[in-house]
């Protein structure tokens, strides 16, 4: 085992460093790993491009990480449901398992939760981390560890789908066309929409949308108007969506969802981006059209590992740029053009 540990660590605004950093030893209940693939989330450009995240400032180096799988090095005291050479997927929220809200199993929107990689929780992006054995989920044979890094985005589109509703025959939008906007319609396929549209400014990644599922693939980058937008996919789906998930956070694409959607339908929000948003509040009370929150997933790793291992949805043409962690800056630099889908971080070479 290596003396060190290469870690990437956010400092402030624009400062992402490489730093060697302790290696960490699991305690009771937790296994050390051997860390394989972790994926460039748009949580972190938004991080380092402002020096904070919603309402959280980076006060403190952050280690950045949450789309993360690995290989079990070691296994901490009272660990018997894994052994060392495992490959499992890391689940990257946790809350205090004590509070109400955790009792009920909704431990994602405890008032105490916690995310990896995320103001200030310390992340996996490293080439070892220790994480809870119980949110460490064992990959099959056929599942590799980047697939398991993508378990993640797949999640939080999971657990969007069941928020907004999407059944069977369902027509969806999806605004956004990032890896999260695309998951969502692999999501919304997978949970029996029948037409999804998705919008997005980017041609590069709206034809991995189509190629993923999704029924039209509208570029809206020269339209201005929320209720062009709107018009633009109610015209495309031949009517209202039953239901529209955005992954943006922006204020004029939520608007445009909220005219985009039917009466009765719902606006399910995704995107984490700006704090304060000005809405058509009264359109959609009159027409009944409610507004969701999604705070990362739930219990939905078990289903995302068996919709991969099962063949039933694929994750693998997501990744479209591969960097070794010591080249983590010109990885950023690559994230930020847009002209990719998931970015990954191999921090290690076995």
């Amino acid at each position: 085992m290596a003396d060190g540990n290469l870690t990437a660590v956010i400092h402030k605004k624009g400062d992402l460093r490489l730093e060697t950093t302790k290696i960490p030893e699991p305690g009771s209940g937790e296994v050390q790993l051997r860390m394989q693939h972790v994926g460039i989330c748009g949580t972190y450009l938004q991080i380092f491009d402002n020096g904070y995240l919603g309402e959280h400032d980076v006060t403190q180096p952050l280690a950045i990480g949450h789309e993360s799988a690995g290989i079990i090095s070691k296994l901490g005291e009272g660990v018997t449901s894994f052994k060392v050479g495992d490959k499992v997927a890391l689940e990257s929220v946790y809350g205090c398992m004590s509070c109400l809200d955790c009792k009920k199993g909704n431990y994602n929107i405890c008032e105490d939760v916690k995310v990896c990689g995320t103001p200030m929780t310390w992340g996996s992006m490293s080439n070892y981390f220790v994480h809870r054995a119980s949110d460490c989920y064992k990959l099959p044979e056929n599942v590799s560890t980047e697939e398991g890094a993508l378990m993640e985005p797949l999640t939080v589109s999971i657990h969007s789908c069941r928020r907004a509703g999407v059944c069977l025959g369902s027509k969806v939008l999806v605004i956004g066309d990032g890896p999260i906007g695309v998951t969502t319609v692999i999501a919304a396929k997978a949970s029996g929409a029948t037409k999804i549209v998705i919008t997005g400014k980017h041609d590069y990644r709206l034809n991995i949308a189509k190629k993923a599922g999704a029924n039209f693939a509208l570029n809206v980058t020269s339209i201005k108007d929320p209720k062009e937008v709107a018009k633009m996919v109610i015209d495309a789906l031949g009517g209202k969506a039953d239901m529209s998930i955005d992954s943006t956070g922006f204020q004029s694409s939520i608007q445009a969802a909220i005219y985009a959607t039917g009466n009765g339908g719902n606006v399910t929000i995704s995107g984490l981006r700006e704090n304060v948003v000005t809405l058509p509040i009264i359109n959609a009370g009159l027409r009944e059209v409610d507004i969701r929150g999604v705070s990362v997933n739930a219990h939905c790793y078990p289903i995302a590992r068996e919709m991969i291992a099962s063949g039933q949805v694929s994750v693998k043409s997501l990744v479209t740029h591969r960097f070794p962690l010591e080249q983590v800056n010109e990885a950023f630099k690559m994230a930020r053009t847009k002209e990719c889908m998931k970015v990954m971080i191999i921090c290690n070479k076995d």
